[in-house]
């Protein structure tokens, strides 16, 4: 009767978590899509942080596993669990969920729920306005790591994608209008938040599509009236399509271009030298951007943050062609 008594409240603690987590996400992406609200990026990012705590308790709880704060006596043989001045049990935060060798979660849905976490605490106490540009490829793996774990940890019947619809955008987005997307402005601090996660990550960590998910989309001429009110559809991930799409005219394809990767000078004379160019140096790289103005703004080879100069893959290519064409000086 006993251990029929503990299931039963093991199981009720589990679904209240899961109500909660579930309730947490779904406000934050309704949310999101309200466009007339002007703080919805910093709503989604709380409320998303709390579905995924709540999501972790519910699987400790499932598992047995220990998820309140405790420290263990000094005899080493009873936990003596930490409360709060209500004398209520602090659970483990969200950052020490996804830390713990229980964790079920994968590496690139970890380093996305830690930009959240970081991202939630660097805007905490600042004005921020339209940052939901800046972050809409981490906000939508989000979403869609958090949908997939609640369905293979609990069950097909708790994902959000049935209690969901595709917003609609009213807005034609074409090159003009893409590019204006693009004119939002973020503090400087928020910028080097990003800049410094960002550099912690390896190439494949910041692919990852699970840290961040960005989708193309091409406007498709139905084949059949019974496909015609289809909004979004997948292609196969092969070379061909991918091929295709990336040689594909501009005005052809319309893309919400997201955050560019970033490097300091060092980072670009590195690359360099893994190329064969062991004699490029920083020197050759400043005589190489003041001749050709790379520094100006309106040539998009790279970006001024907080005083500090980053540069894009567009300006990296322009110095491999200088080095390739120069192979002489630098070999």
């Amino acid at each position: 009767m006993v251990i029929r008594k503990r299931n039963r409240r093991c199981y009720s603690l589990k679904e209240e978590l899961l109500q909660k987590s579930r309730e947490s996400v779904l406000s934050a992406v309704q949310i999101f899509n309200t466009p007339s609200l002007k703080f919805r990026a910093e709503t989604f990012i709380v409320l998303m942080n709390i579905g995924w705590t709540y999501l972790l308790h519910a699987y400790f709880r499932q598992k047995n596993i220990e998820f309140r704060v405790y420290k263990l006596s000094p005899n080493g043989k009873r936990r003596v669990f930490s409360r709060t001045h209500n004398k209520n049990y602090v659970y483990l935060g969200l950052d020490d969920c996804i830390s713990s060798k229980h964790s079920p979660l994968d590496k690139g849905t970890i380093n996305n729920i830690k930009f959240m976490i970081g991202l939630r605490n660097e805007i905490e106490h600042q004005m921020t306005t339209r940052i939901e540009e800046a972050f809409g490829a981490r906000f939508l793996a989000c979403c869609l790591n958090y949908n997939s774990y609640i369905k293979n940890l609990f069950g097909e019947d708790y994902g959000i994608d049935q209690s969901l619809s595709f917003a609609i955008q009213f807005t034609n987005i074409g090159v003009q209008q893409a590019s204006a997307l693009n004119t939002y402005q973020l503090p400087s601090s928020v910028n080097m938040y990003i800049n410094d996660f960002d550099k912690k990550l390896s190439d494949d960590e910041f692919n990852d599509p699970h840290f961040s998910c960005r989708l193309l989309f091409v406007q498709k001429i139905a084949n059949s009236r019974g496909q015609a009110d289809k909004i979004i559809e997948f292609v196969k991930d092969d070379k061909e399509i991918t091929d295709a799409i990336n040689k594909a005219p501009r005005e052809k394809i319309y893309i919400k271009e997201m955050e560019k990767p970033k490097y300091y000078v060092k980072d670009i004379v590195e690359k360099m030298h893994n190329l064969g160019y062991i004699k490029f140096n920083t020197h050759d790289h400043t005589q190489l951007w003041k001749k050709k103005d790379a520094r100006n703004s309106g040539k998009g080879y790279g970006i001024d943050i907080h005083g500090l100069w980053y540069w894009y893959d567009s300006w990296v290519g322009v110095v491999t062609e200088h080095c390739e064409a120069n192979k002489v000086l630098y070999q």
